[in-house]
């Protein structure tokens, strides 16, 4: 018999795989450019299905699950936000052509969809197994969002560098040039690695450590595994279209780092507190919504001095 339970298992994930059969293989059948008026139209799309399904999360399972949806869902997009930035200097660095950057972000998407269900399960399984652990995941979150603070916004260390990236270059054949979007070509009878295979290993390397942060965060909100994976997938398939979008004006948003530092900081803090007192997650909702509104709108009403990025990696 299917419960409501599986039933809202089975439409999540028929809706995502639909939407993901006609993102590549009807809208984006080959690699090319994304304008920002299409990247800005594929998030609204994204933004309006992970609302419409959070309503069907109402009419199923009520007020309290729906909220933590959107909860979990503005927290994982708003830490997801600082990837994209980190996203621009690995292709900066790599000298990715624009027409490649969509094929390996969605590649590296799908990766992390299998990475995330890993983390969230494993991290519910501790805190339902070792409930301490909700302190440990707590004082990390705390940690991460002073750490943020601290850091510069380019640094994110020297490629050359990157453990992985070595570890690929020493046991993988690689060429030394781009081959189309191929991530592996044929040559000479041999099979070698393109530099876009490196490029999408860093990413995903990079989208990992991001999840280290941003699983704890979500998991501050709600432990119920349908809310944490469904919530952080929609955030997550969305990534690729914010990224087109903002990419031409990400550094727009100096008080972002501030407002994700303030949130990453507010759940940590949440958890460190679970034991004694349970925040209401509307009011943890009404928080993290405020936050990320103020920040945005401090970034337009006082934007950064054009003078003060020019040191700042280009973009190409």
């Amino acid at each position: 018999m299917i419960t409501d339970q599986h039933l809202m298992w089975i439409v999540f994930c028929l809706t995502v795989l639909i939407l993901l059969a006609l993102d590549l293989g009807v809208f984006h059948r080959k690699s090319q450019q994304i304008a920002v008026k299409e990247a800005m139209i594929w998030s609204i799309i994204w933004i309006a299905v992970a609302a419409i399904f959070n309503v069907l999360v109402y009419f199923w399972h009520g007020q309290e699950t729906a909220v933590e949806f959107a909860a979990a869902y503005i927290v994982e997009r708003t830490l997801s936000v600082d990837n994209l930035f980190v996203f621009l200097l690995i292709f900066s660095y790599f000298k990715v052509p624009a027409h490649y950057h969509y094929r390996v972000l969605f590649w590296g998407i799908l990766a992390a969809l299998v990475l995330r269900a890993l983390f969230i399960i494993s991290g519910i399984a501790l805190i339902q197994t070792f409930h301490w652990v909700i302190y440990l995941f707590g004082a990390f979150l705390i940690f991460t969002g002073i750490k943020i603070a601290l850091k510069k916004d380019d640094d994110i260390g020297d490629m050359s560098q990157n453990p992985v990236l070595g570890l690929c270059k020493r046991f993988i054949p690689t060429l030394e040039r781009y081959d189309g979007d191929k991530f592996f070509s044929r040559m000479d009878g041999r099979t070698l690695a393109t530099p876009l295979f490196l490029v999408l290993v860093v990413v995903e390397t990079s989208d990992l450590i991001f999840a280290l942060d941003s699983v704890p965060a979500v998991l501050a909100i709600t432990i119920d595994p349908f809310v944490a994976y469904s919530s952080n997938i929609f955030a997550v398939l969305g990534l690729r279209a914010l990224y087109f979008a903002l990419a031409g004006c990400m550094l727009m948003f100096r008080y972002l780092n501030s407002g994700i530092t303030i949130i990453l900081i507010f759940v940590g803090a949440k958890m460190l507190i679970s034991g004694f007192y349970e925040v209401p997650v509307s009011l943890a909702l009404g928080v993290i919504t405020l936050v990320l509104t103020a920040s945005v709108v401090l970034s337009l009403l006082w934007p950064e001095d054009k003078s003060s990025t020019q040191s700042k990696p280009q973009i190409k």
